[in-house]
């Protein structure tokens, strides 16, 4: 793609190119800030004066936007016309370092500024305050922050500066040693306006934007801005206490204040809507750093690759899909007949085992994670596996590639540290049009990782079209080549890697008659992620619930074995195109942490499954480990939670599931030492009391913290979970 681009006088950035390159791909982003229509991450500039961190937004044009780009310039240049111009009246904004834009009118633009570590942006004061929550920021000085801002609003509008878009995420807040504001940034100037004297409607709608739900705040805030200066209420403001605001200003301020929230309401409720029009009529949206779909491509190859989550996307949209599942509806009525003939002895089944669960102990094992090879960091994945204390390890291979080297040599060593090695084989569209295609990788693949693991799951979220399969037929074409190649060197097969709660899928390929195929045992990528907590229910099951209907579909099934894994799950974090299931599903780290170890706990301890895997080790927006600086990469959350886990509970015994008050759950498990430990949580959103079987000995937290130890039997617990070891 071709740029162009302005600097900085001072920026002497060491290979342009290159910069542009980085800077303009969000892929080589050290983190998200934020993802939505136009997008925010942090980004590494090289120059001469050494690396300097930088904040990139990158916009997108629609087509009102690109005429507006042909008379006033992108948005992006506008951004730095606009912060230059703050910068000369003695105003703060993050330094402005470039801006770019691509040569093409649809094509994105870019502004990138100098990133401010150390500010606070406005809007979680604004919402600590709306919620009588400011003991939260003890760094600031509420009030003065307030009236810091309103003479910074007035001084800004007397210059002939229009922000128009003056809300909290747009106030970058420095604080001094008193607590006081030292510093206002005001940040997104794309919209802004500037010559032009501002009459008191143009100023009330700047005014109103700041989120400010409290009468006292609001006060204060009309009360600071009209006490700079006289221009709109036509007199000084009184020494020795605030000025008076003009009745008539003071309503205009709030028909703006209360329009402007209705008006935001409107529009996001607007937007749900028109998003679930467009999901039905138009092909999906895709953000900048999606390819497009190959060019002539058929509705069942409209996929491409997307390296930012690591994982296929789909272009063809809702109805192009409809047309496609009409066009199978022989081969999907057959599906469902197979299902309906199971279904009764899975229901018989999965009842029998409900009535069972937690009626007996049940080793507790199989805690494992997923890994892919680090080309920047080679020999990384093996000391993290180390450190976390993994013995049992997924590798996924990709059989389209046809280069496998760093996974062959990343399989021996893992399997010479005494890991227990699992290898996944997911197919894309190119492999299940081309059978041939995928024998011949699968050829290649076999005598290249028998020697280091047994165990092969065939296939990846067959229930996906983005994956390449549109019919369960074109699934058992590659399970019955698998069977042909991998079972004669003495592989165990895994199948049928369904994802998500849509065991249906399972259900039908596990009861086909004449398969050619069987499984030695059931794979399934249980995400929960879409309803949130692990406990939450979907159509009534809750996690243990969903283990439990896989068990018995296991059980009852042609084509399987009774055995079960579960070879993915996550979380995913608000971490922009880097997380797979998008922002709706999101969390935050503790979040995942907290989930993580309580997934573990719940589908570990029903016995019904043998292996619960991670997705994955290293990688942005969910991995245990965020992979952005290799030479040291950070420790989430997640991976301290499993590593304690680990260490805690590997090769334990899980012998009771005590008595409490729902949704505590308190889980006493014998460590081989003879140690008992009980792991508790709560699922409720706010701390609870619990009663111990015995008074604690120690009390280790979620990441491996060591706790006080309370007097007594009764202890205090929250959503992370706590290890008791009992006295």
């Amino acid at each position: 793609m071709s740029w162009r681009c302005e600097l900085a006088p001072n920026l002497r950035p060491l290979d342009l190119a290159a910069a542009v390159r980085s800077l303009t791909d969000p892929a080589a982003a050290l983190r998200t800030l934020h993802w939505g229509r136009n997008c925010l991450y942090l980004a590494r500039l090289e120059t001469a004066d050494g690396p300097v961190e930088v904040v990139v937004k990158q916009f997108r044009h629609n087509l009102r936007d690109r005429l507006r780009r042909r008379l006033r310039g992108s948005k992006a240049e506008k951004s730095w016309r606009m912060a230059h111009a703050l910068l000369a009246a003695g105003f703060l904004t993050p330094e402005p370092l470039l801006w770019i834009e691509s040569a093409s009118a649809a094509g994105p633009s870019f502004y990138i500024c100098r990133y401010l570590p150390d500010v606070t942006e406005a809007r979680y004061l604004f919402r600590a305050a709306n919620a009588g929550e400011l003991a939260r920021f003890p760094q600031a000085d509420f009030p003065a922050v307030v009236a810091e801002l309103g003479r910074t609003i007035r001084r800004l509008h007397d210059a002939g500066f229009w922000h128009r878009d003056l809300s909290g995420g747009n106030l970058l807040l420095r604080f001094g040693a008193d607590r006081r504001p030292s510093a206002i940034y005001l940040v997104d100037l794309n919209r802004a306006r500037l010559g032009r004297s501002l009459g008191a409607s143009a100023r009330l709608r700047d005014l109103s934007r700041p989120a400010l739900f409290r009468r006292e705040d609001q006060d204060l805030l009309l009360a600071s801005y009209w006490d700079v200066g006289a221009a709109l209420c036509g007199r000084p403001g009184r020494e020795g206490g605030q000025p008076p605001v003009p009745p008539f200003h003071r309503a205009l301020y709030l028909l703006y204040h209360h329009g402007f929230r209705l008006k935001n309401d409107a529009k996001n409720a607007l937007r749900r809507w028109r998003h679930r029009v467009k999901r039905l009529l138009l092909p999906r949206g895709t953000h900048a750093h999606i390819p497009e779909a190959p060019e002539g491509a058929g509705v069942r190859d409209k996929i491409v690759w997307d390296p930012l989550s690591d994982q296929p996307h789909q272009h063809a949209g809702r109805l192009e899909k409809i047309r496609v599942r009409l066009a199978d509806a022989r081969s999907h009525a057959a599906e469902g007949a197979t299902i309906a003939a199971a279904a009764p002895r899975i229901w018989r089944r999965y009842r029998e085992l409900r009535r069972g669960l937690h009626r007996s102990p049940v080793d507790f094992g199989g805690l494992g994670v997923c890994v892919r090879p680090w080309p920047e960091a080679p020999d990384r994945p093996l000391a993290l596996i180390e450190e976390l204390g993994a013995r049992h390890v997924l590798l996924r291979l990709h059989p389209w590639e046809e280069d496998h080297a760093a996974e062959e040599d990343l399989a021996r060593q893992l399997h010479a540290r005494g890991c227990e090695l699992t290898f996944a084989l997911p197919q894309n569209r190119e492999l299940v049009r081309d059978p041939g295609r995928w024998r011949r990788a699968l050829e290649e693949i076999a005598p290249r990782f028998l020697p280091y693991g047994r165990r092969f799951q065939i296939g990846q979220a067959i229930n996906r079209s983005k994956w390449g399969i549109w019919n369960l037929r074109e699934y058992a074409g590659l399970a019955r080549v698998a069977e042909e190649i991998l079972r004669p060197g003495g592989a165990e097969l895994l199948g049928p890697a369904v994802i998500d709660f849509e065991f249906h899928a399972a259900a039908a390929v596990l009861n086909q008659r004449r398969a050619g195929f069987r499984f030695d045992a059931v794979s399934a990528l249980l995400y929960v992620d879409r309803r949130g907590a692990p406990e939450n229910r979907q159509a009534g099951f809750d996690t243990a619930g969903k283990v439990l209907l896989l068990k018995a579909i296991a059980e009852t099934a042609r084509n399987a074995a009774g055995r079960c894994w579960v070879t993915e799950v996550n979380w995913p974090l608000r971490e922009g195109p880097h997380s797979p299931a998008g922002r709706d599903v999101a969390v935050d780290e503790k979040t995942q942490a907290d989930y993580l170890a309580r997934y573990y706990l719940l589908a570990l301890g029903t016995g019904a499954v043998k292996r619960v895997f991670w997705w994955q080790l290293a990688a942005r927006g969910y991995g245990l480990v965020d992979p952005a600086d290799p030479a040291s990469p950070r420790r989430r959350p997640s991976f301290h939670a499993l590593r304690t886990l680990i260490r805690e509970l590997d090769g334990a015994r899980l012998e009771a599931v005590l008595p409490a008050p729902a949704p505590v759950c308190l889980y006493r498990f014998r460590r081989p030492d003879g140690t008992e430990i009980v792991a508790a949580w709560t699922a409720a959103g706010r701390p609870a009391r619990a009663v111990l079987p015995r008074p604690p000995a120690a009390v280790t937290g979620r990441g491996g913290e060591e706790l006080s130890v309370p007097p007594g039997t009764e202890v205090e617990i929250g959503g992370s979970v706590r290890y008791f070891r009992l006295a």
